[in-house]
């Protein structure tokens, strides 16, 4: 435990630099309890697509009002969120987060953030010399976002946020239906990620790069060798290191890292840098690394796809070797060149070429995926996840969700999965192909947002059972059971939780009509639009990997690279790229070992 110096230094630190307005629930695990933190980093614009609407959902958990059904706390919110006070006094619980992004990427949103703003700080300083003003271009805040704030709060004339609190004044309003007059937000207002992020972020988590245009022509971040250059310049690489120390120094336990970092472009590049700064600086921790690739691409760019590719390869290659575990995520069906038609689900209809809804889909995956690390009572470290995940060399994982998970109102988890028969229960998004029928050698899998009452057979004594999971005792027993007849000698862990995944506003209306307001699959024509979900995720090291790894190699021997001089130039060499082939033909054959479930 920290000091009662280093506590009163770290107190006085976030009054100083003030706090975005959030509430922390009460009654929830705190230190105290022994929360095993978590720093999140966000790097590069899809990254930030993925982590506003993953943020969203927090805040819309926070905000879920008491349940009788669900019991208090079975996901720890002190994992990802930090308390404090801002200037005023007011307390505060925002993300723990540093998200890295480019010059212009912010739209209406201010790096400092404006919840911040003394006026009487502002007003007391005074330059006497002369003046030159520089004005940019304001951009209008999504009216529709600002709809949403105005329930909450209000910034007055004395720069003080005044929270409006519900009436047994515990709080602020909580977000639900009868408070959000807006069904759905309109997808042509949202042009960047700050467009419908609606929770409010510490001064320290914004790092703009500026020697990199986020929109135009030219001062582009395309090419890996430029992103590992960004973290070789003093500025950017003390600023990500004065941020890691102060959101790591104020925490009791922190378990690690989780990095959510585009592949596509030269994030890749700053994500490398930023996982070997993490395994430097903080060896020991857990590093889990979500590699992120926005929808389709078109075949008319071919020096943007030839960059995806190259980047893509790099960043797995990098990020691998310094993090814990490094899982791809895309709704795309190929890590190559050959752009594979986007994966289906069954009760979705999203548009691919929209990041608002492949980020929103790709988010409520990661929710699911990473809630192992984040639970309150036995709680599974990100480092123990890992090393279940990624023995024998296996660092890259796939991950595949059921959203929503199917099921029909009265029907039981046992006849839920009797139904689904021999097929994988999941949809892939690691854009690894089709995995079915692929050996698995080890999976972490979450269920969540099921009743109870269906955990287990209801059927009246007597009656014949329609399988062995139809015995089980607890719906754990049965998940258990399941993927034990699924996939036999198999290492595998599962987790079972009744808190579903909140989707409403500003989460796109992705939904078929065929469900309710809790996700789950009716006749009856819909009472209302859908709030929260079940959902089914997975992590998996398959020997799928083998296939996906070696095809990528084999593209990028076909390449000439005198084509791509420009990605060379950008600080890429010939040897760096030899040493690539060898690397990816190296973490390929980690996943050999027979291509079916049976050996």
């Amino acid at each position: 435990m920290r000091s009662c110096l280093q506590a009163c230094r770290a107190n006085q630190l976030v009054a100083a630099k003030g706090q975005a307005v959030a509430l922390r629930p009460a009654g929830l695990c705190g230190m105290a309890g022994g929360a095993r933190e978590v720093l999140t980093l966000q790097l590069g614009h899809f990254a930030g697509f993925v982590g506003a609407h993953w943020w969203n959902q927090q805040d819309a958990a926070l905000r879920e009002p008491a349940n009788a059904k669900l019991p208090p706390g079975e996901l720890c919110p002190d994992v990802l969120y930090r308390t404090g006070r801002t200037v005023h006094g007011q307390e505060t619980y925002t993300p723990r987060l540093i998200l890295m992004d480019l010059k212009g990427s912010l739209s209406s949103l201010k790096q400092e953030s404006g919840l911040y703003w003394n006026k009487q700080l502002d007003a007391a300083i005074a330059w006497q010399g002369k003046l030159t003003t520089h004005t940019e271009e304001v951009y209008p805040k999504n009216p529709y976002l600002q709809d949403l704030l105005s329930a909450e709060g209000s910034l007055s004339s004395d720069g003080v946020w005044k929270v409006k609190v519900i009436p047994n004044g515990k709080g602020p309003t909580p977000l639900t239906t009868a408070t959000t007059p807006k069904p759905l937000i309109p997808t042509e207002n949202i042009r960047v990620w700050s467009d419908f992020l609606r929770v409010h972020l510490h001064p320290r988590s914004i790092c703009v790069i500026q020697k990199y245009n986020h929109d135009g022509e030219a001062g582009l971040l395309e090419a890996f060798g430029q992103g590992e250059s960004v973290l070789k310049e003093p500025r950017y690489l003390e600023e990500l290191d004065d941020r890691l120390h102060f959101y790591v120094e104020e925490c009791d336990y922190l378990q690690g890292f989780q990095i959510l970092c585009d592949l596509h472009d030269g994030f890749s590049g700053v994500g490398a840098k930023a996982t070997e700064l993490l395994q430097d600086e903080y060896s020991g921790r857990g590093i889990i690394t979500w590699g992120l690739l926005p929808g389709p691409y078109s075949l008319q760019e071919p020096q943007k796809n030839i960059y995806r590719l190259l980047n893509t390869a790099f960043g797995l290659v990098h990020l691998s070797a310094q993090s814990s575990l490094v899982c791809p995520l895309s709704l795309g069906g190929s890590l190559g060149l050959r752009p594979d038609p986007p994966v289906n689900f069954p009760h979705l209809h999203y548009d691919a070429t929209l990041p608002f809804h492949c980020s929103a889909i790709l988010a409520t995956a990661l929710d699911t995926v990473t809630v192992p690390y984040r639970l309150h009572s036995s709680p599974v470290s990100m480092v123990q996840l890992a090393d279940m995940l990624t023995f024998s060399g296996k660092k890259v994982v796939t991950a595949g969700a059921a959203i929503p998970f199917p099921l029909v109102p009265s029907q039981s988890l046992p006849d839920a999965l009797v139904q689904l028969g021999g097929t994988t229960p999941w949809t892939p998004l690691s854009a690894c192909g089709d995995t079915c029928g692929t050996r698995c050698f080890a999976q972490s899998v979450v269920l969540r947002g099921l009743d109870r009452a269906c955990h287990t057979s209801q059927l009246t004594p007597g009656t014949p059972l329609p399988s062995r999971l139809h015995a089980c005792t607890t719906g754990e027993e049965v998940l258990a059971q399941y993927f034990q007849q699924q996939q036999p000698r198999v290492r595998s862990s599962s987790h079972l939780l009744l808190t579903p995944c909140k989707v409403l506003p500003p989460y796109p209306c992705l939904f078929s009509s065929s469900l309710s307001q809790q996700g789950l699959i009716q006749d009856d024509p819909p009472t209302g639009a859908v709030e929260s979900i079940p959902v089914l995720g997975a992590l998996c090291s398959s020997a799928s990997l083998n296939q996906t790894l070696g095809d990528l190699a084999k593209e990028l021997t076909k390449l000439d690279l005198r084509r791509w001089a420009s990605f060379m130039d950008a600080g890429v060499e010939q040897g760096d790229l030899e040493e690539l082939l060898q690397d990816l033909h190296s973490l390929a054959q980690c996943y050999q070992g027979g291509d079916s479930l049976v050996d």
